[in-house]
């Protein structure tokens, strides 16, 4: 089976997971307790008055009516329309936030890369030497560490202390985004890097006793070239994959950074939405989160295939 029809294969074997997905989202956050009318209403609200509303938002329909109109309105890019912003559509919120969460995780995948690899592969090469156990170090040090602290230390470092970068928001205009990005992607980075520095460093001592590598260096070639032209490739397979289950785990959690820095991204938009049991923005959030999450998983298997020629495509 080719390469191409190993992707299809796949992508076809995610619609019934999404359509899990979709189920489980609703009937979760149907059965929680909270009701959406009486938050808008507020507690001295009429038992009439609660009432209408639930007419008018449709909450006095049986649930499996509320969850067919909730998907067919979803496989029709109709996500529903808010009940906080009233007569604002799902959709629009979700497009006018989702840039900077979008920003975010490639942010943090790209900070993590470039700050992995290098520190990785020095103390691959030099095992056991005081720079290598210094890299050790690294991550029983950084899983100690969660996100919102690391992020409020990074912004009295280098947003108040050495004005560097903003303490908060998205800038507009491209120069402005990355500006505005560094300080979170560099948070969300420094909360992946101890998993994947341990990961790519188990991985290239590995690689660097195998036969082929022996053999590269019978013949002379350089030690950098060794490295990045041979073990670096096959090093990095099991790497991509703990990536990739990383930022699959980050698109759930991105909430906390994006508060932390005032962003308003998704995530900032769907806290707010919980608070205010604004159900259709909740479900819509939770479902693209959902869909991300696929999508990661499903591109880290394509990358994972297409780095090793080991993995079956049958």
């Amino acid at each position: 089976m080719t390469f191409v029809l190993y992707a299809v294969r796949r992508i076809v074997t995610l619609i019934p997971v999404m359509f899990g997905i979709s189920l489980v989202v609703f009937l979760l956050l149907h059965l929680i307790p909270g009701d959406p009318a009486v938050t808008l209403l507020g507690t001295h609200a009429t038992t009439d008055a609660v009432a209408a509303l639930h007419h008018q938002l449709g909450l006095d329909k049986p649930l499996w009516q509320q969850y067919v109109s909730f998907l067919g309105g979803a496989l029709h890019g109709n996500l529903g329309t808010s009940y906080q912003y009233t007569g604002v559509s799902v959709t629009s919120l979700i497009a006018s936030n989702l840039s900077p969460t979008l920003w975010l995780i490639v942010a943090g995948a790209v900070f993590s890369v470039l700050i992995c690899v290098p520190l990785a592969m020095y103390a691959a090469s030099k095992p056991n030497s005081v720079g290598d156990n210094a890299i050790r170090t690294i991550p029983v040090v950084g899983l100690g560490m969660p996100s919102f602290w690391l992020g409020i230390m990074l912004i009295l470092l280098f947003a108040l202390r050495v004005p560097l970068f903003p303490v908060s928001g998205f800038a507009p205009g491209f120069g402005g985004h990355l500006r505005s990005i560094v300080l979170p992607g560099l948070t969300v980075a420094l909360t992946l890097v101890p998993i994947l520095i341990r990961s790519l460093r188990a991985s290239m001592l590995e690689v660097l006793q195998s036969d082929y590598i022996v053999t590269a260096r019978s013949k002379g070639l350089s030690g950098s070239r060794v490295l990045f032209g041979h073990a670096l490739r096959n090093a990095s397979v099991a790497s991509v994959t703990v990536l990739g289950i990383n930022i699959a785990y980050l698109i759930g959690s991105t909430v906390v950074i994006e508060k932390v820095f005032a962003l308003n991204g998704v995530g900032y938009l769907m806290l707010t939405a919980i608070l205010q049991r604004d159900f259709p923005i909740v479900q819509a959030i939770t479902l693209l989160f959902a869909i991300l999450v696929v999508l990661v998983n499903l591109l880290t298997d394509l990358a994972h295939a297409g780095l090793d020629p080991r993995v079956s495509l049958a």
